[in-house]
């Protein structure tokens, strides 16, 4: 059984609300959770234009530690809030013999 820690969405036509879940990764999207583990409000406020996050950070380390893998999206914003550490900003790819060869024997 996968366990994926994803978004749920709520709320109404344009105006999305999301809860951050631990779910089955086989599940739904707006199946029923395993655990809700906080908020994202994707919107920013008129007054403080600031988008709202709420996460309970003991639950989602939990999650992960268990092994439960983050979709792209919950991924990035549990970057942001410092629970993951920041993926690399390119990936280092060996080349292949073959190819190295080629190139220098041109």
């Amino acid at each position: 059984m996968v366990v994926r820690i994803r978004f749920a969405r709520h709320g109404v036509r344009n105006r999305p609300f999301y809860h951050i879940v631990a779910m089955v990764g086989r599940s739904r999207r707006d199946g029923k959770p395993l655990e809700k583990l906080g908020t994202y409000d994707p919107l920013p406020d008129k007054k403080e234009e600031a988008k709202h996050i709420s996460l309970d950070f003991a639950r989602t380390k939990y999650w992960l530690g268990v092994g439960a893998q983050p979709s792209d999206a919950v991924r990035f914003l549990l970057e942001r809030a410092g629970v993951l550490p920041p993926r690399p900003l390119y990936s280092k790819v060996k080349r292949s013999p073959h190819l190295a060869r080629k190139e220098e024997s041109e």
